[in-house]
Formats: C-alpha cells, sequence, structure tokens
C-alpha cells in the first residue's frame, strides 16, 4: 500500500509534474493570501479523507501506537507558540516500511510505521511531528486548499481514486494523481521551497520549546538524504514528499550551532513502542528468529525493551507458552531494574518499577502481561492483571478494551457492559469502545440499543449516511422504550443535520 506516498504528493506541494513541462504552462490560481476557508470546511475535508485511510487495512488501529502518538504530539503542541486556541490535531500510524510522514487538512497526521523504526531517537521522531505541525499551524494546507475551493471535492474524488488504483497499480495510481495536480499547481517548485524552510524554522522552534534535542532534525534528515544519494531508486518517501536539499540543512545547523548542547534521554515510553512495531514487521517467524539472535548476542542497548519486543514477536507468531516464559523473564529484568521512582505489587507475584514519565510503557508491558496470560488459558491471571493495571492506569484505552474484550469473550456480558458504559462516560469519542458495546447488546438480544451504538462507531470514523442507517434499522425494532426511542430519533435528526451539509457542499 502506498496511500501516505499519495496523499503527501497531494497534500506537501511536492513538484512532482513531468520535467518536459514548465510554470508558463500551468493555469493561474491567482494570490492564495485572499482566498479564505474555515476551519470547520478544513476539519470536512479531512474526515473525508480519513475515511479513505480508516478503511484502508495499513490503517493501525492500535490503541497504544495511537496513544504514544498523541502524547508526543501533545507535549509539542503545549510548548508550540503557533497553535490557534482549539486548533483540532489527530495522530495515527500507517503500517507501512517505507520512511514517510504527512499532513492532512483539519490537523491529522500520519506517521509510517517504517519512520518511526527508522528514528534512532525520540528526538529524531519529534522533529519531524514538529515539522508537520508547523505545516498546520501555518496554514500551509488551508491555504493551498482554498486556492481550489472551487474545485475541491473534484480534487478530493481524484484523491480517493488514487488512493484505491494504488492497491492494484501503483503506477496507475500515481498517474491519476499527477493528473488532478496539473490542474491546480503554478509555480509548485518555489512554492515547496518556501514551505518547507518555514516549517523547518518554525518546526525547530517547537523542538526546542518541548525540550528536544535540536540535533534530531538534523541527524534525521542528514540520514535521509544520504539514503536518497546511495539509493536513488529507493529513496525514502520522505524525500518525495518533503524535499530536503543542504541549503535547508545548514540553515537549520546555523540556527542550532550557537546553542548549548542538549542530550535528552528517550523515554521509556517511545522504546516500546518502537519495539512493538518492530515485533511487528515481516514474517513473524522471522521476527522471532531476529529478536532471539539480537539477545543471544547482546546486540541491543536496553535489554528490557528488547525481550518486550521478543514477547510480542512471540505472541504473534502463536508460541504462546515460550511467550509465558519470556515474560516471567522480562518481570525479573523488571524487578532487578533500579531506574524506576514508584513500587507497584503485582499480582503475578513480581515488584514493578514504575516510573512517571513513562506511564504509557508502563501500561504497554502491563497489556503485553494479560494478553499472554488470555493466550494461555490463564484467565485469573489476566483479569487480576487487568483490575490492578488500571488502578493505576485508569484511562489508557488499550488496557479497558482489552478487558471489555476479554469479558465478553469470556461470556461475562453484563458486567463487559457495565465496565463500558462506565468509560464511555469518561471518554466519548473510541469508536472501538462503541463497537465493542454494540457486542454486548447483540449478545443480549437488545436490538434497538445494538443499532444506536452501532450508529455511534460509524459517526466517529465519519461515515454519517451508515450511522443514519443504523438508526433507521433501530426504530423499526419495537424492544426498546419510550426514552430510548426518543433518544435515537433525536440522535438521527442531529446526523441527518450534517449528511445535508455534506451534500450542500458538493
Amino acid at each position: 500500500m502506498r496511500f501516505p506516498y499519495l496523499i503527501g504528493l497531494f497534500l506537501s506541494l511536492t513538484p512532482l509534474l513531468p520535467e518536459t513541462g514548465s510554470a508558463h504552462e500551468l493555469p493561474d490560481l491567482g494570490d492564495v493570501s485572499q482566498t479564505s476557508i474555515t476551519p470547520h470546511q478544513e476539519r470536512q475535508l479531512g474526515l473525508r479523507i480519513m475515511r479513505q485511510i480508516r478503511a484502508d487495512p495499513s490503517y493501525m488501529d492500535d490503541p497504544e501506537i495511537a496513544s504514544y502518538l498523541s502524547n508526543l504530539g501533545h507535549k509539542l503542541i503545549v510548548n508550540s507558540k503557533e497553535a490557534s486556541p482549539g486548533q483540532s490535531f489527530e495522530f495515527f500510524a500507517v503500517e507501512n516500511p517505507s520512511i514517510n510522514a504527512f499532513a492532512l487538512p483539519g490537523g491529522f497526521m500520519g506517521f509510517n510505521s517504517g519512520l518511526i523504526i527508522a528514528a534512532q531517537s525520540e528526538s529524531e521522531l519529534a522533529a519531524v511531528m514538529s515539522h508537520e505541525i508547523a505545516h498546520v499551524t501555518q496554514k500551509h494546507l488551508a491555504r493551498m486548499i482554498a486556492s481550489q475551493k472551487y474545485d475541491m471535492i473534484k480534487h478530493l474524488a481524484a484523491l480517493a481514486v488514487a488512493i484505491v488504483a494504488a492497491r492494484s497499480n501503483p503506477q496507475a495510481s500515481q498517474a491519476v494523481l499527477v493528473a488532478s495536480q496539473a490542474s491546480m499547481i503554478q509555480s509548485k517548485l518555489d512554492f515547496t521551497r518556501n514551505h518547507e524552510k518555514e516549517a523547518d524554522r518554525i518546526g525547530l522552534n517547537i523542538l526546542l520549546d518541548a525540550g528536544f534535542d535540536p540535533q534530531g532534525m538534523t541527524t534525521f534528515f542528514e540520514r535521509l538524504q544520504k539514503s536518497g544519494r546511495f539509493h536513488e531508486n529507493g529513496a525514502p518517501s520522505y524525500l518525495r514528499t518533503h524535499p530536503i536539499t543542504y541549503e535547508r540543512i545548514a540553515d537549520i545547523q546555523n540556527r542550532i550551532s550557537e546553542m548549548p548542547y542538549r542530550q535528552v534521554p528517550d523515554s521509556f515510553d517511545f522504546l516500546l513502542v518502537r519495539a512493538k512495531l518492530r515485533a511487528m514487521q515481516g514474517k513473524s517467524h522471522n521476527t522471532v528468529a531476529q529478536f532471539k539472535t539480537r539477545l543471544k548476542e547482546k546486540r541491543y542497548s536496553n535489554e528490557i525493551v528488547e525481550r518486550f519486543g521478543y514477547v510480542h514477536a512471540l505472541l504473534r507468531d502463536k508460541k504462546h507458552k515460550q511467550a509465558d516464559s519470556e515474560l516471567a523473564h522480562l518481570y525479573q529484568l523488571l524487578q532487578g531494574n533500579s531506574a524506576g521512582s514508584a513500587l507497584t505489587d503485582h499480582p503475578l507475584g513480581k515488584t514493578i518499577h514504575v516510573e512517571p514519565r513513562n506511564v504509557i510503557g508502563g501500561a504497554m508491558i502491563e497489556t503485553l502481561a494479560a494478553s499472554v496470560k488470555l493466550a494461555n488459558g490463564k484467565t485469573e491471571e489476566a483479569f487480576a492483571v487487568y483490575k490492578n493495571a488500571l488502578k493505576i492506569y485508569p484511562q489508557y484505552r488499550a488496557l479497558i478494551q482489552g478487558y471489555a474484550q476479554a469479558l465478553i469473550h469470556n461470556k461475562q456480558i453484563e458486567t463487559a457492559l457495565e465496565f463500558i458504559d462506565k468509560q464511555l462516560q469518561i471518554i466519548q469519542h473510541d469508536p472501538k469502545l462503541y463497537a465493542l458495546q454494540a457486542q454486548c447488546y447483540e449478545l443480549l438480544g437488545e436490538k434497538l440499543l445494538e443499532h444506536r451504538a452501532q450508529a455511534e462507531v460509524y459517526y466517529l470514523k465519519g461515515h454519517y449516511k451508515a450511522a443514519a442507517d443504523q438508526l433507521k434499522t433501530a426504530l423499526k425494532n419495537d424492544n426498546g422504550n419510550f426514552y430510548q426511542l426518543s433518544s435515537v430519533e433525536a440522535r438521527l435528526k442531529q446526523i441527518q443535520l450534517l449528511i445535508d451539509e455534506e451534500e450542500k457542499e458538493k
């Protein structure tokens, strides 16, 4: 799959028109600064593109990776003087080995798994994220879209065609996209260079204000540039969607040359997320062998992290007993690790060191432990892990979802539904929780409530018509009380207004 690359082409203003063309052959689009697009319009456009992305198998619907990216992004944004009040941001990962990241209208930002793994420090990943955030805060995307406001839906349709075409014929999809670009570009190369340099400048400020190592920006860009020079045909996708020049790198180096050296250690969260992603790559038995070899030869910087990845790889390869054995080894390492500041009694008879700044990392280990116990049929141990961990990390979505799924799997439907309902009072925008709620209602034979919950799943994913269809189906069931029927009718009216609004824009 190559849709992140295609979206990057569409949105990051990359000069990919045929070399035989020239600027004077392209249409004059007028002064972009004189056009405007409202934040609502931009958000709606982003939601429509996200429908395509979420429907694709390479979209990583993984709460742990999403939580880490969101936490890192939030840390950068809250320290940014550029972000507008109320500006929405959503960070997500794409299962794709190519090195790329991209920003979409409405503050949606995607990061390929290949880029996260390729980042050799958290400051490097933060540098890429800061650059993408700068594209949004400086309204580069909004201005580009605004210049095409009369043909916005047409170009969106072309993008959707390109995304779908990429599944069967990447070259054809690129041709479709280039054709759509030809009708909306005037002087693409200069526009790209100006905006990329501005994103570098603003992004570096965001990186510094958030406390990361500014060298992360130059080291990552330099490594990508070298990769592109020595492997021209296989250059990282990031080079194609974000052209990196010696001038850009020199500008960044000049800015940080007089700054004091800042050594910023990688968070435990970052290291575990990368280990999990590495465990998800390639064929499962090959990945297991790679982890095993690195551990045997001690080719790692952190044994806890490497063994965490190894357990994930074993679980993925369905080597459940071995995963349980390695999990015990992992807890022994954690027990002997003196880096933590808070001790927590553990239901598996271990004592874990939990460092406050690595909240996600601690929760990731507990989530993995519960998954291993469930895979080995040790249900009571798994439930004990979930209950203990949820006391420490009550809002960690992977634990919440995992516990709810385990309750449903073990036919504790009423308990699961009560737990989910309680969580939805706090977490109101999680489609996975609504999907689990719908599953509970289905098993209980509550058809009206099942379709009402499923409607929220579609709504949160931007599929308004599908949500409305679910609500209409819910109303056809007579097993609801007056309050429930009234609630469904009111919700249907709200969603119908959104559908009507979309139809007007077309």
